[in-house]
């Protein structure tokens, strides 16, 4: 990829991308607090303010290097989670906490409508287009990343709200491992990229660029 096109990529998705991980951290904390959990409201996490919600090294720094050590072809990153104190939920704690894992997916959901509308409107020929079209695109990723049932992802906290105790106790004891599982795959990304062009990275990520690719032909033609 070439420097321009990256500056070019790089300011197409800058406000998609802080939009989508604003507002799923937010809607956290907001579902928090409806629940009885102050935490997130007292440490001024329920913000539309980016800044309160980037994690400096794992929101810039991480992904910029997996960019480049994987020759451009694949990126990993996180923001600032939003501190909830589980205990403080109301009765029926396990499905407040359900609610509260859900409520950053259904955020990313609602903007994937809003930029899926706005693409609709305005094509994707123009600059506002290209960037709805990454709206689209990078809540689809974020939604879809953060549902699958691994903790300390949201689709984990949600598989463990739905099983029952004695399952969701042995499951929640997988979790010091989710740490390790999610460092192999960024290495083996650098790894990949490095040794093989990331050609391995693209082919396990292909169907999720299937979907995306899919969707917003559907939204343009459909």
């Amino acid at each position: 990829m070439d420097v321009n096109h990256l500056v070019q990529t790089v300011a197409i998705y800058a406000i998609p991308v802080l939009f989508a991980i604003t507002l799923h951290e937010a809607a956290h904390g907001y579902v928090a607090r409806h629940f009885g959990d102050m935490t997130a409201h007292a440490q001024g996490r329920i913000s539309l303010n980016p800044l309160r919600h980037i994690e400096w090294v794992g929101t810039l720094i991480v992904p910029l290097a997996i960019l480049y050590f994987s020759d451009w072809r694949f990126v990993f990153g996180w923001a600032k989670p939003v501190p909830v104190n589980y205990s403080a939920l109301r009765e029926p704690r396990r499905s407040s906490m359900g609610l509260v894992a859900a409520a950053g997916p259904a955020a990313n959901l609602a903007m994937l409508a809003l930029w899926a509308l706005a693409l609709r409107l305005l094509g994707v020929q123009s600059p506002l287009g290209a960037m709805a079209e990454a709206g689209v695109i990078a809540n689809l990723v974020i939604m879809v990343f953060n549902l699958l049932p691994i903790l300390p992802l949201d689709g984990g906290r949600i598989l463990a709200s739905l099983l029952p105790r004695r399952p969701a106790a042995h499951y929640a004891r997988l979790e010091q491992w989710s740490g390790h599982l999610l460092t192999a795959i960024v290495l083996f990304a650098v790894f990949d990229g490095m040794a093989n062009d990331g050609k391995l990275m693209a082919r396990s990520f292909a169907p999720l660029g299937n979907l995306a690719s899919l969707l917003v032909r559907t939204i343009l033609y459909g």
